[in-house]
């Protein structure tokens, strides 16, 4: 199933959102609402709650009195932390509870308001994030909910920033605007983006490309994609994954590339590959078939010595390849050298945007990029090797200590 983690602080819209993609069909998981059901009277989590802050936190009527205990956490972050403790791990177990319920080739999402602050977003295929100013915020919660200025401020100093949930966030809903503005975000989202996720993720296919060699100036946001994905990686074949490491045009500060985020997932052996490679597809990157190879370099001829697993994204909005290379092997190092050599180097770099601008211009009209990635292919054994070799050599360079 498709599994996506909706946050956003306090009077972003975010309830809006979730409203809106269950009417579209998504199972909504709201944490909110099961925070309030895990603290109900008779169960389990009331009475650690009431065991760790007393018995003047329940009403008249034996139920939890959450402004009373909002009184005693907010603004204390020992006391917030010992709240937490209790209610979050009886959420996420009630909230993993439906999700296994689930159809198999269900939209789920999960409505959580400190997804950022918990450190859940690798758990999910995307985090769809709901967004507006910190003084739009501000005012909605003085105009609709009656707060003090004070409160307000003392609620959103409680909750992550909106730089580090806009970190977090594979996708942005901006509701600074009208509610109809935000909820056609929405459904263009569901219908360009979520729908055929699930369909090829139920599939086990990858997402079709069929732009040609379009070339991009350097985005900052390519390495923050790269950090999301790479954690996400790591999640999903813990134990299996030795590092993963951004390569590629992608990873090289100032050079034009294709937006196509690469990463080379470091392995001990084809076998550990091999057994990451459904929990890889499950993670949203399906295996390709008939990419097990990089073309052999100088040095190591020996085609076996270049084996690899090639993966690559079931999300139609965020393309990634994913190589997955036995640590010390030819192609692993190839990958790593060539990314620091040109990292290193500005006349390497713009020898080598020059060549895939030739390139690009040459294969505008294809359909896709493959013929234009076979005609750059010789340029990386005739041309990049020997310099790259030379760099190296020079300068001492080394791959990382994990190869051992």
């Amino acid at each position: 199933m498709l599994k996506i983690g909706l946050t956003g602080g306090i009077a972003s819209g975010k309830s809006v959102v979730a409203s809106r993609l269950k009417e579209r069909g998504a199972v909504l998981v709201d944490a909110d609402a099961l925070a309030r059901e895990v603290v109900e009277p008779g169960t389990e989590g009331l009475d650690r709650v009431v065991a760790e802050f007393g018995r003047d936190v329940l009403g008249a009527d034996g139920r939890l009195d959450r402004p009373k205990l909002g009184t005693l956490v907010f603004g204390s972050p020992e006391r917030l932390e010992a709240l937490n403790g209790i209610v979050h791990p009886l959420v996420r177990a009630r909230a993993a509870a439906i999700v296994a319920g689930a159809a198999e080739d269900a939209v789920v999402v999960q409505d959580i308001p400190l997804l950022v602050e918990t450190g859940q977003g690798s758990d999910f295929h995307l985090v769809v994030v709901v967004d507006a100013p910190d003084d739009v915020r501000l005012q909605r919660m003085l105009e609709h909910r009656g707060m003090t200025r004070e409160a307000a401020l003392s609620r959103m100093a409680a909750q992550a920033t909106r730089k580090d949930r806009l970190a977090a966030a594979d996708v942005v809903l901006d509701n600074s605007a009208s509610v109809q503005h935000l909820l056609v975000q929405v459904d263009r989202l569901w219908d360009d983006r979520l729908m055929p996720f699930a369909r090829n993720l139920a599939a086990g296919k990858r997402a079709a490309r069929n732009c040609g060699p379009v070339m991009e100036p350097y985005r900052e946001e390519w390495a923050k994609d790269a950090a999301r994905i790479s954690a996400r990686l790591k999640s999903a074949a813990h134990g299996l994954i030795l590092a993963v490491d951004h390569i590629g045009s992608t990873s090289v500060p100032g050079l034009a590339a294709k937006d196509v985020i690469d990463l080379q997932v470091a392995v001990s052996g084809l076998d550990a590959a091999d057994s990451a490679a459904p929990l890889l597809a499950a993670a949203g990157f399906p295996l390709v078939p008939g990419a097990g190879s990089d073309t052999p370099k100088p040095g190591a001829p020996d085609p076996g010595q270049w084996q690899k697993r090639f993966h690559a994204n079931a999300d139609p909005a965020r393309p990634v390849n994913i190589h997955v290379r036995v640590a010390g092997s030819p192609g692993w190092r190839y990958a790593l050298m060539f990314r620091d050599w040109l990292r290193a180097n500005p006349s390497a770099r713009m020898l080598y945007a020059g060549h895939k601008a030739d390139l690009a211009g040459r294969f505008a009209s294809s359909a896709g990029t493959r013929a234009y990635a076979e005609a750059k292919e010789p340029w990386f054994t005739d041309v990049a090797w020997p310099l790259m070799s030379a760099w190296a050599d020079e300068t001492g360079w080394a791959p990382p200590s994990y190869a051992s």
